[in-house]
């Protein structure tokens, strides 16, 4: 295993993240097992785990707490707040109100007094900014975390927060955690320069593109009612042109992966790291034999020959599908946030 500076957090990780959102009811239901894949991990020298409230309604941060019992200070956690657990007004969103309780929930969940990274899930647009690093800066200047990060942020909303932390004396987001993947590259267009330029750690999630990546899914195969396709069968139909496109990356994608010799799941994990501002990649692994597989290769480095490859693929900062559908900002989902009001 290798490891690199968390951006200028002072804390040092494993390229491979051990992400939990597969540990729980969503997953692995059987938490003895869990935490088997957990010690694994920390076994063969990942000492980076991530977690969320949201993961099976807390239930993932109760396992990963029960996991490292004696073993928190190998360990640096990461957990993220932001959806609400339950129904009900003012039970999510970044607000101080909600951040103070999703905190002190999550530290219960997990058995430890403190965070090594807190991480607002998604964006707040009914939040303002300030509001949620002042609460941040709060929590950290209490002991309950050691820094805080954003996930699935935009580019132009990090700087802003840059800009708002230094005008008013608040610390920064240290972190972001994008999706990032061969059918999603986006992120290298702007948020991969922007947390560059501001030193921040980059964790990377969902290098297997919500499972088209693991070999799984091609053209002319039968998936059965199983994992992701019975979930959510409309994301696999290959009727769907946006799914179309994506097996026909994935034919290409087979092929440099074979003549490499490793399968398509450890190309699809390597090629994260293969940027200069990510420093971790998140591997979510339901079973210990997906962990053990994935790790097999945690060595495989892509040189420029196949990178060159890669991008003939999949051209830099483009997206094969929109990994960030499910949070996309009002004014994109809702048409009259963008649109003129017409008198006549």
């Amino acid at each position: 295993m290798s490891y690199a500076p968390l951006g200028r957090t002072g804390m040092t990780v494993s390229r491979f993240t051990l992400g939990a959102m597969m540990f729980g009811s969503a997953g692995n239901p059987d938490h003895d097992d869990c935490i088997r894949i957990i010690h694994t991990a920390l076994d063969r020298g990942v000492n980076f785990i991530d977690t969320a409230d949201m993961y099976s309604t807390g239930e993932s941060e109760s396992i990963v707490g029960k996991a490292l019992r004696g073993r928190r200070d190998q360990v640096i956690l990461a957990t993220k707040g932001h959806f609400a657990l339950e129904e009900g007004l003012n039970k999510g969103g970044n607000s101080r109100r909600h951040l103070l309780h999703a905190v002190d929930a999550s530290l219960t969940r997990l058995g430890t007094d403190h965070l090594d990274l807190y991480q607002v899930h998604r964006p707040d647009w009914d939040t303002d900014l300030e509001e949620t690093l002042g609460v941040l800066t709060d929590l950290v200047q209490a002991g309950k975390i050691r820094t805080f990060g954003c996930s699935t942020f935009p580019a132009h909303e990090i700087v802003e927060s840059h800009r708002v932390a230094d005008a008013r004396g608040l610390m920064r987001f240290r972190t972001e955690q994008p999706p990032y993947s061969l059918l999603a590259r986006g992120i290298e267009r702007d948020v991969l320069p922007v947390a560059e330029k501001w030193g921040m750690g980059v964790l990377t999630w969902s290098p297997l593109g919500f499972g088209f990546l693991t070999g799984r899914y091609r053209r002319g195969l039968e998936t059965g009612a199983e994992g992701r396709a019975a979930l959510r069968p409309a994301w696999f139909d290959p009727a769907d042109p946006v799914v179309a496109r994506k097996l026909d990356v994935v034919e290409q994608l087979v092929e440099v992966a074979d003549h490499l010799g490793v399968p398509l799941p450890a190309l699809a994990t390597a090629f994260p790291l293969a940027h200069r501002a990510v420093t971790s990649v998140i591997i979510g692994p339901r079973t210990l034999e997906q962990l053990e597989s994935t790790l097999e290769h945690a060595d495989l480095v892509l040189d420029d020959d196949v990178l060159d490859r890669l991008d003939a693929i999949v051209p830099p900062g483009t997206d094969v599908y929109d990994p960030n559908g499910a949070a996309n900002p009002p004014w994109i989902a809702d048409a009259r946030q963008r649109r003129r009001v017409v008198r006549r």
